[in-house]
């Protein structure tokens, strides 16, 4: 699982984050609102833990707003705050779940399996994923841009994949190399860079608008221009 965490209180948000790396999680934290949005929106996530109390914009508003672009990324509210009325407000806002601290990180960690579960078979008929007019069918396997089909080898089709679940982030040779080779990157190779100018010239070559950009001496990014 892919999981983003919006907790401002440091302590907490280490001890969440260390615990669902160890059940081979991938974790993002962001400590305020307003970044926690903005990572949301701009991020693929398989669920999303939000506390409510936060800097710049509090839960509530975060996860109406996401739900208001049409995220449909689950959402667990683990918050102190547990009243009934803070629970309604929650599941009216958009939340899939609330959670109330203290708690155990067995059932935290049960409650995030259960809704991605949930998550995986609504979404098996459009399990999609856009960025600008380019599209990768997970199911089907199978990339378009506009109204063109593109062909992709097996290994072009996970880099996409890639890519575009960190759509708008630098991912450097060493990610791409442990996420889509599931191997350690040997700088002495240029199977990466070759890789993606490969895929460049399927996805960027013939369309105005480029979508895989080079950060020197960093890596690669995803994003419209």
């Amino acid at each position: 699982m892919k999981i983003l965490v919006v907790e401002d209180e440091p302590k907490l948000a280490s001890f969440v984050k260390k615990g669902l790396e160890e059940q081979s999680c991938e974790v993002d934290v962001a400590y305020d609102g307003q970044v926690g949005r903005n990572m949301a929106l701009n991020n693929l996530y398989d669920v999303i833990v939000l506390d409510i109390n936060l800097p710049k914009m509090n839960g509530f508003d975060v996860v109406q707003s996401i739900r208001q672009e049409k995220n449909r990324t689950p959402v667990l509210m683990l918050t102190a705050m547990g009243s009934v009325d803070d629970k309604l407000t929650g599941f009216e806002a958009g939340a899939d779940d609330y959670l109330v601290k203290p708690f155990e990180f067995r059932e935290l960690m049960a409650r995030l399996r259960a809704l991605t579960k949930r998550s995986s078979d609504a979404g098996m008929q459009s399990n999609v994923l856009k960025v600008a007019d380019l599209e990768l069918d997970l199911n089907e396997k199978i990339a378009r841009r506009g109204d063109k089909r593109i062909e992709l080898t097996a290994k072009e089709f996970g880099l996409l994949d890639y890519l575009m679940r960190n759509r708008g982030r630098v991912v450097s040779r060493v990610d791409i190399a442990e996420k889509v080779w599931d191997i350690h990157f040997d700088t002495g190779t240029n199977v990466i860079d070759v890789y993606v100018n490969f895929l460049r010239k399927k996805i960027d070559k013939d369309f105005p608008t480029k979508l895989i950009h080079t950060v020197i001496g960093m890596g690669y990014m995803l994003k419209e221009e």
